[in-house]
């Protein structure tokens, strides 16, 4: 169950992540949905990345301690923005 819970937070800061970068960076933006579409996605590769590496995340701290909270939330917030800003970038040099 820990696991699930720290890829639930990786996805939601995800989202937050992708937004927040879509705000940041206007041109780039995908709108709203496009933007929490993309940071979900970013958020749960990111997380997923950081958990192979050794990084941390709650499930390699054994439990859910706040280390392993703000592990996954920067891996996935930082996952998010990463991947909408590539995504939007890819849109714009398309068009």
């Amino acid at each position: 169950m820990e696991g699930l819970t720290g890829l639930i937070i990786q996805l939601v800061s995800g989202a937050v992540g992708g937004n927040i970068a879509g705000g940041l960076f206007k041109n780039l933006s995908l709108g709203t949905l496009g933007n929490s579409i993309a940071g979900i996605i970013g958020g749960g590769l990111g997380g997923q990345l950081l958990g192979m590496l050794g990084v941390g995340g709650a499930e390699a701290a054994g439990g859910l301690d706040l280390a392993g909270i703000l592990t996954s939330v920067a891996g996935g917030g930082v996952g998010g923005g990463v991947l909408l800003a590539v995504v939007g970038l890819v849109k714009k040099l398309i068009k």
